[in-house]
């Protein structure tokens, strides 16, 4: 299954729900994309992608400064879900469908 596409995904954080579009881009094992929420768009390079397994990294600017993002997530059909690592404050799940 090609993990290319754009996903709508809600990343239930702890201040909340967070909406976001994120775009995906395999190359062989290499993977590359951007993500569309309420802090801008980011885009990312050096991800990986391994059978429906998918990981990448972003870094972020915050009202409380820059944070650095690790995901992990498999797509499954026209769905995405997994986890993020936000700096200090911990993992937290997302979800989203294909758009």
């Amino acid at each position: 299954m090609a993990v290319d596409g754009a996903y709508k995904i809600e990343i239930d954080t702890p201040m909340g729900k967070q909406e976001s579009k994120l775009t995906l881009k395999a190359a062989g094992v290499k993977l590359s994309g951007t993500m569309e929420s309420s802090f801008g768009t980011k885009k990312f390079t050096g991800g990986t992608v391994k059978g429906n397994d998918v990981s990448w990294n972003m870094e972020i600017t915050s009202p409380m400064g820059k944070m650095a993002l690790v995901y992990k997530g498999k797509v499954a059909g026209n769905d995405i879900s997994g986890e993020i690592k936000a700096g200090d404050f911990g993992t937290s799940p997302f979800k989203g469908k294909r758009v």
